[in-house]
């Protein structure tokens, strides 16, 4: 038989026992309070993701807003700064507006010459190359049945499609409200924060203060420099192509670009539209160098440049895209890359500090003592033979 474990041994273990169940309580409960959090916070997604946006507009415009009160008034520079915004987005707005209009009508009127019979009672240009194609008259009568029936689908998501718009518009409108306030309050907030917080948990707030500094202004660089580079790639792409307004093209893809695949497949879309009208090899053409960039984009230069600004390893910058798209849509791959340094930072910050605080837990390894005995041995001390 086993001889019983002395009451100081038993007592030891018990409470080991008591501190792991413990540390696992506490973690059950972190996890508890992260998952009811998410839950609640799907209810509030909107609000929510106008608030991170302003967030994001405001910590971009500060800098901005600060060199420009070196000239002005700070309540001037905050009025210049805010109507340049609001100008340069009603410019890109119209010029995609008044494109597609004009597009969308020469698209009806070459489908109206197609479509048109002869005078003689021959059947339409697009009627005739069907059959130079190899289609039956029922195929092309199934074919056109498909046609009307998608354009009177269309046609009944018009105002769905005006209401999303305006929407849009109104959203816009408040990340613009939020931001002058965020703006205007958060250095006010943040100094509050880093002072008057309890001591224990000063440290932590100013360390996270910190993160949220380092990786929020990573992304905002790592964002700016990719539509930088795509607006290029757009703009020199175009004009090589000989398509109009090549510049004013680029600009868009520069905006857009800070939508993640949404926007460059929109930018793709207006350049297709606007390259029809220099024919269809043309368009054919643009896109197929729109599908190259937007896999350059999305797979090659994206997570790279993304992860380095923002300081996680590229197959993590692509999981979390993956991951914020399949659960969230466009405003989970919008906000992957920085959610995902924001985590990663975090965890480090805590795991260093447990580090600290748990020395047992990470002794020196063997091989670092005999050279830290060398070192810490003083000269009178050493051996004779290495003298």
């Amino acid at each position: 038989m086993l001889a019983p474990l002395p009451a100081t041994d038993s007592g030891a273990l018990n409470a080991l026992w008591a501190l792991r169940r413990d540390r696992l309580l506490v973690v059950l409960a972190y996890v508890a309070i992260v998952a009811i959090g998410l839950v609640v916070a799907s209810f509030f997604v909107r609000a929510l993701l106008l608030l991170t946006i302003a967030a994001l507009v405001a910590y971009a415009l500060f800098p901005i807003i600060r060199w420009v009160s070196r000239f002005l008034p700070r309540p001037l520079a905050f009025v210049l700064v805010y109507l340049l915004l609001l100008g340069s987005l009603g410019a890109i707005g119209y010029f995609v507006v008044t494109t597609a209009i004009g597009q969308i009508a020469s698209l009806i009127t070459q489908l109206g010459v197609l479509l048109t019979p002869g005078a003689n009672g021959s059947p339409s240009p697009l009627f005739q190359l069907l059959q130079q194609v190899g289609l039956s008259q029922d195929q092309i009568t199934s074919l056109k049945n498909q046609v009307v029936g998608q354009l009177e689908g269309t046609a009944q998501s018009v105002v769905p499609l005006v209401t999303g718009i305006v929407n849009s518009l109104l959203d816009v409108v408040l990340v613009l409200v939020l931001s002058v306030y965020l703006l205007l309050d958060g250095q006010r907030v943040t100094t509050w924060m880093a002072t008057e917080t309890p001591l224990a948990a000063r440290d932590r707030v100013a360390s996270f203060l910190a993160i949220l500094q380092r990786v929020v202004g990573g992304y905002l660089r790592g964002q700016l420099i990719m539509s930088s580079l795509i607006g290029v790639l757009v703009g020199g792409g175009m004009f090589l192509f000989h398509v109009p307004d090549a510049i004013l093209l680029g600009v868009l893809a520069f905006v857009l670009e800070f939508i993640p695949t949404f926007g460059t497949l929109t930018s793709g879309l207006v350049c297709v539209l606007i390259a029809l009208t220099q024919g269809w090899l043309i368009a054919l053409f643009v896109l197929i160098y729109f599908v190259v960039v937007h896999v350059i984009e999305g797979d090659v230069v994206g997570p790279r440049v993304l992860s380095r600004a923002i300081g996680v390893h590229p197959a993590v910058s692509i999981l979390a895209l993956i991951a914020g798209g399949e659960l969230f849509g466009i405003v989970g791959a919008l906000f992957a890359s920085l959610a995902a340094g924001l985590i990663q930072a975090v965890v480090a910050s805590i795991y260093q500090e447990w580090r600290v605080s748990h020395p047992r837990q990470f002794p020196m390894p063997a091989s670092a003592v005999p050279e830290m005995a060398a070192v810490a041995t003083p000269v009178s001390e050493a051996p004779h033979d290495e003298v």
